[in-house]
């Protein structure tokens, strides 16, 4: 087995069963080590055994780079598979869903560079994926600005040719202003496929206040999914967070109205919108996304935690616009 693709093949599974990062980021780091190495200086440190003797890689790497050297799975990586758990099961939305139109790389806060991001997404069976980097306010996750953005299309142009028939679609998670507009250029915006807007700040504005700011966005004809909509946290490294306060069936009928789809976030710290509000959704006509939100390789897999919830909210394949192939969702988000 390549030492690289055991290292990052643990570090995926690490992800999925929400490891620490930082325990994660030594398996990353120590394949990013092997693989910069040439022929001639991996074949001395496999003879020597002498993987540790490299800055950045441990005991633990170590020992998994020598046994896929000596054409062993290692052990970390047989335990973890053997220690996975279904997520959401073999639920029928999730075979349904041919893509995901949330999700982060290293170019604003993801762990992984965009190319890992999108081979990890194509392995797992998705048809396409939505690129969906922060916008520049959000300085906190090195958000893009208009220029960076543009570079960025660039390079999925790229990829686009070399992973074919696998699609990645150009995107961004904008951010909602005080006043319900868009952190991006209006004619960015209009180039791109996805545009996925979320409230990252001000979260504890006034129930009118948030309600106009997000009936605003939902509105604008770039808009094509609202993210996260509550900003809860119920869980995680970050903590608890509560509900933003909003008029929910007014901001649910502007969805339905100007063709938003209400995000069904699949992180497990969000769980957004919670089921109350879930249900009301489905009750007023919106459509959804079943996003994962993802931030690394491995949360890519968490698509089934939104599955099982959006289920148990009685939502129907029909209703999903990510279960669309990539050309007639593209139609769907121009209409």
């Amino acid at each position: 087995m390549d030492p690289v693709e055991a290292l990052r093949e643990i570090a995926f599974w690490m992800e999925r069963s929400r490891a620490e990062t930082r325990r994660v980021q030594a398996y990353r780091k120590a394949a990013d080590i092997v693989e910069d190495l040439g022929d001639d200086e991996r074949e001395r440190h496999a003879k020597a055994r002498s993987w540790s003797s490299l800055t950045g890689i441990g005991p633990s790497t170590a020992k998994a780079i020598t046994q896929a050297v000596a054409g062993q799975e290692p052990t970390k990586l047989v335990d973890l598979k053997a220690a996975a758990e279904p997520i959401g099961g073999g639920s029928e939305l999730r075979r349904a869903l041919r893509g995901d139109l949330h999700l982060h790389s290293d170019w604003s806060d993801g762990g992984s560079p965009i190319e890992e991001m999108m081979r990890r997404a194509a392995a797992l069976g998705h048809e396409y994926v939505a690129l969906t980097d922060h916008s520049p306010r959000l300085t906190v996750a090195n958000g893009l600005t208009a220029e960076r953005l543009e570079k960025q299309l660039e390079v999925i142009e790229g990829l686009n040719d070399e992973l074919a028939p696998f699609r990645i679609l150009t995107g961004i998670e904008v951010d909602i202003l005080d006043d319900g507009s868009l952190d991006q250029r209006e004619d960015i915006l209009a180039r791109l496929d996805i545009v996925v807007a979320s409230v990252h700040s001000k979260l504890r504005a006034d129930s009118a206040t948030m309600t106009r700011r997000m009936a605003t966005a939902v509105a604008d004809p770039n808009v094509d999914v609202l993210g996260h909509c509550t900003g809860r946290l119920v869980e995680g490294a970050r903590g608890t967070r509560p509900e933003s306060s909003f008029d929910a069936e007014a901001v649910f009928d502007a969805c339905r109205t100007h063709g938003t789809a209400v995000e069904i976030n699949s992180r497990p710290e969000r769980r957004d919108p919670p089921m109350r509000l879930l249900r009301l959704a489905v009750e007023l006509g919106c459509e959804f996304s079943i996003d994962t939100d993802s931030h690394a390789p491995g949360q890519l897999d968490w698509q089934g935690y939104g599955c099982e919830r959006a289920e148990r909210a009685g939502v129907t394949a029909d209703r999903i616009i990510n279960t669309l192939p990539a050309d007639d969702l593209l139609a769907w988000t121009e209409s």
